[in-house]
């Protein structure tokens, strides 16, 4: 997959795509129907897909003291991108410039003149231009104005659940992996570099593999069932996240004991994929007590992830181990 990040001197090769535009924090089935779309329009027009997505997250840079849950870093964003089958992916930094051009402006510089689209495809909510001054309706008349075509996906559901980055964020604030992985399509998950820790699980027999999570990142703290990746292989594990309020109560850190490894993974990066929620953070009398109910978590995390298939049932695409 290409990866531009700019829209002006744009190779040729990569002009007159079926572009399916949005933030596509999370890639979420929704987001995923956009995609199918654009690449059953870019076949029939015998061209490439690709999809535009912005960096920082727009209501970032309007509210920079936001503290914006997102779902995916831009690595995992660009990943997924190309698990999915997308040959480019355009990603726009929302500057002051950008931010200024009005609707038109967008469509004309960004669309048409830079990136020469054949096909537009974005979501029912997709707002564009200064002030939000761009809708679906503007879209298509943008596409007949200057001759590309508009597809607008309707929202994306099943049963009660509304496919959206923000009902992802809602499941995993409640400690509901589960039904993230439902709107998502895949587990959802972490990367982080492995650092060193106080080692008191060493002490208690239960090393662990420490990385920080995001400041933003507002996952409920507890004991979760999860599966490691870890140079090219895969580890069923059970992972604290919390502030460790039998010791100091301090910086949440997430820590993951993985079964059946033995070895260093201090200084190397690791994935992690959140897949149940077990209990909350609680405070110990001691380490005794901890350790008890440390034993009972890790069969209660084995129980739950030895049945499971490699991958999330409607996991229909392969990322490449870390």
């Amino acid at each position: 997959m290409e990866i531009l990040k700019s829209y002006k001197n744009v190779p040729e090769n990569l002009k007159g795509s079926v572009l399916a535009i949005g933030n596509f924090d999370g890639v979420h089935r929704g987001h995923k129907a956009v995609f199918a779309k654009a690449q059953a329009e870019a076949e029939r027009r015998g061209v490439i897909t690709g999809a535009m997505t912005f960096a920082p997250h727009p209501r970032q840079f309007f509210q920079p003291s936001l503290k914006l849950f997102k779902l995916t870093p831009f690595e995992l964003k660009m990943r997924l991108f190309g698990a999915m089958g997308l040959d480019l992916a355009v990603v726009l930094d929302f500057d002051k410039a950008l931010s200024s051009l009005v609707a038109e402006d967008f469509v004309k510089d960004v669309l048409v003149d830079g990136l020469g689209v054949s096909h537009v495809v974005t979501g029912y909510d997709f707002f564009f231009g200064k002030g939000r001054g761009g809708d679906p309706d503007v879209m298509r008349a943008m596409g007949k104005k200057y001759g590309f075509g508009v597809t607008i996906v309707g929202e994306v559901s099943e049963g009660t659940h509304s496919f959206s980055s923000s009902a992802v964020r809602k499941a995993l604030h409640d400690g509901n992996p589960r039904l993230a992985a439902e709107i998502l399509g895949y587990w959802w998950r972490v990367t982080g570099l492995v650092e060193g820790g106080a080692k008191r699980g060493t002490g208690m027999g239960f090393p662990t593999a420490n990385i920080s999570l995001h400041q933003t990142q507002d996952l409920r703290h507890g004991i979760y069932a999860v599966r490691v990746y870890a140079q090219g292989k895969t580890y069923n594990a059970a992972a604290y996240l919390g502030t460790r309020p039998t010791f100091d109560d301090g910086v949440p850190v997430l820590e993951a004991f993985l079964f059946d490894f033995d070895g260093d993974l201090y200084g190397k990066t690791i994935e992690v994929e959140f897949i149940d929620y077990i209990r909350g953070d609680v405070k110990f009398e001691g380490e005794e007590a901890l350790k008890r109910q440390m034993d009972e978590d890790c069969a209660k995390a084995l129980e739950i992830l030895k049945p499971l298939p490699a991958k999330h049932p409607l996991q229909n695409f392969e990322l490449a181990p870390v």
